[in-house]
């Protein structure tokens, strides 16, 4: 903890890779028109690491969407899974990016992209990244994609407790999207709950959590809110503890994408009053940021580091 403690000060670390310097590189590679890099990160490490997998193929994707380089290696190398599963979650990215610009995608855009996904599970039928893909796409579709129930029973016979998978299909069922906090909630209920020892889904209440204030303080306004019972009501914190207890007391080992999962605790706890328990949490993160869920209620960076500072103050004591 000392370590922390000195370096508490100043700005937040903000680091989309989280750690991953190989990663860093094939991202910065992509964006130059040059994917061997990713072709030789995407084979070198196992494949049951979804967890790392996922991270590294959503991070690729979003640096290559905006450039041809997936499918120039697609192109040199169709029958490789990974070009193709990388170019099928870079062609979900585009729709992304097109919706935000305000042009949503017709759904015959989606459907082809949907057939890309397809053709990666094809190539890759034990991987179950294309069909993260596929669930992720499907919250574009007006009304819903009526394949979800499908694409996530495919996605969890192949990895059970994926995070990204869940995270998409929590995102899916929110009222932002398809669904409603009821929803919402009941889904990152059943994941956290049947989440094995050790598991970052513990945390996916609180992501629920965060997703409700925000979708209701930009439809409603943030005095709409019930802020008493909404961040440290008795539910609030008995799922707060519940992570703590299933994930942070017996966390074994790191998962790729535990600062994002970590903020969000992080977040739970010093909204909740619950700043003791948060020293742990703020210990593992290292003064690692993330951006989201802490722009929700506020300038993220004078909030992570306020609440950061209390916590390393509390620590020293």
């Amino acid at each position: 903890m000392a370590a922390w403690l000195r370096r508490r000060s100043g700005a937040p670390v903000y680091d989309h890779a989280f750690g991953d310097r190989g990663l860093e590189e094939c991202r910065q590679d992509m964006v130059m028109g040059r994917w061997e890099g990713a072709r030789d990160l995407l084979a070198e490490h196992p494949r049951d690491d979804w967890d790392r997998r996922a991270h590294r193929i959503r991070l690729l994707a979003d640096a290559a969407a905006s450039s041809r380089t997936v499918d120039v290696w697609h192109a040199a190398d169709p029958a490789n899974p990974d070009a193709a599963i990388l170019r099928a979650e870079t062609e979900v990215m585009r729709m992304f990016a097109a919706a935000r610009s305000g042009a949503m995608p017709p759904k015959d855009g989606l459907d082809q992209v949907a057939r890309t996904c397809l053709r990666a599970c094809d190539l890759a039928p034990a991987d179950p990244h294309p069909y993260v893909s596929l669930v992720t796409l499907g919250r574009l579709y007006e009304g819903g994609d009526p394949n979800m129930g499908h694409w996530w029973r495919e996605l969890r016979a192949r990895a059970p407790h994926h995070r990204e998978g869940h995270h998409q299909v929590l995102r899916y069922f929110s009222a932002r999207w398809h669904g409603s906090h009821g929803e919402s909630y009941n889904f990152a209920w059943d994941g956290a709950v049947y989440a094995p020892p050790g598991s970052p889904l513990a945390v996916l209440p609180q992501v629920a959590r965060a997703e409700q204030y925000r979708h209701e303080s930009e439809t409603q306004g943030r005095s709409a809110i019930a802020l008493a019972t909404h961040w440290s009501g008795e539910r609030a914190r008995w799922d707060l503890r519940t992570a703590l207890e299933n994930w942070i007391a017996r966390r074994t080992r790191p998962y790729a994408q535990d600062v994002a999962d970590l903020n969000y605790l992080a977040h739970g706890l010093v909204h909740a009053g619950m700043e003791e328990e948060s020293v742990e949490v703020f210990t593992l993160l290292d003064n690692r940021a993330t951006r989201i869920p802490w722009s929700y209620s506020g300038d993220p960076e004078s909030l992570f580091s306020r609440w950061r500072d209390r916590a390393a103050l509390g620590a020293s004591r």
